[in-house]
């Protein structure tokens, strides 16, 4: 048989109108924005739940003091059953991170003994990303760590005689 002789030109058209690899090479372009945005949902869906949860507590909190007397003897118990989702103080809190601390009651409006509203707030919380970008990318302005701090105000029910 006789060999071909070596035409670069020739390999050079073979070699573009070849599509191996192609793939591959998508893959490594598309996945690191696949994944960007997977994590993104994952974590503003965690934020969203934090952020419900503690709305929750919150509500809780404030229907729990609506009810009991305005000397501020249940203040105790409601910050409890906002940290730990039961009056008794004891378990784990109901949203990593959060304390008696970061719990607070307002009573306003109204008289000291016979107020018109009370409102608990939570303060002092910062949400804890899984996926800091600003860690990642090494820059603190892009950080998802934010504050947190939902709060509910209800009104008192009262007998007041007029």
């Amino acid at each position: 048989m006789f060999a071909r002789p070596f035409d670069p030109a020739r390999r050079a058209r073979r070699f573009a109108r070849s599509e191996r690899g192609t793939q591959l090479v998508e893959l490594a372009i598309v996945l690191p924005v696949v994944l960007m945005l997977l994590g993104a949902s994952a974590e503003f869906g965690r934020f969203f739940y934090t952020y419900q949860t503690l709305a929750k507590a919150t509500r809780t909190g404030a229907r729990y003091l609506m009810t009991e007397s305005a000397a501020g003897t249940s203040d105790a118990q409601a910050k409890s059953l906002v940290v730990y989702g039961n009056a008794s103080g004891t378990g784990t809190p109901v949203v990593s991170g959060l304390t008696d601390a970061n719990v607070q009651v307002v009573r306003t409006g109204g008289s000291n003994a016979f107020p018109e509203r009370v409102t608990v707030r939570i303060e002092g919380f910062t949400y804890q990303p899984l996926f800091d970008l600003g860690k990642l990318v090494g820059k603190p302005s892009l950080s998802l760590r934010v504050p947190v701090s939902p709060s509910t105000t209800m009104r008192y029910f009262s007998s007041i005689p007029s």
